[in-house]
């Protein structure tokens, strides 16, 4: 009965983490992701350099860079290495790496 119920533990624990990495995927609508990408090619940054920062969805952003607005959007853009990155404002992770 105990090799059962830690069985089931396990099953459940990896469920629930697979359920909050669910959680964090940030899907931005087709409609948005459109308004970013017209918005950004009018108004081009500089490109900027992040020294130890991965560009992959979820990772973090610090402080010391500086995100632009986007009208009528919620997030915020930068370019990091020369490509677009969309960030959360209020986290500053990554939620899309634009080519």
């Amino acid at each position: 009965m105990k090799i059962h119920l830690t069985s089931a533990a396990a099953g459940f624990l990896l469920l629930a983490g697979i359920g909050a990495a669910a959680a964090q995927d940030v899907v931005i609508a087709p409609e948005q992701e459109t308004v970013i990408k017209e918005y950004v090619h009018k108004q081009p940054l500089a490109s900027v350099k992040v020294p130890g920062v991965e560009l992959n969805i979820g990772s973090t952003l610090p402080d010391t860079v500086d995100l632009q607005e986007v009208p009528n959007v919620k997030y915020r853009y930068v370019v990091v290495d020369n490509r677009t990155v969309i960030v959360d404002p209020g986290t500053r992770k990554i939620v899309k790496v634009l080519d």
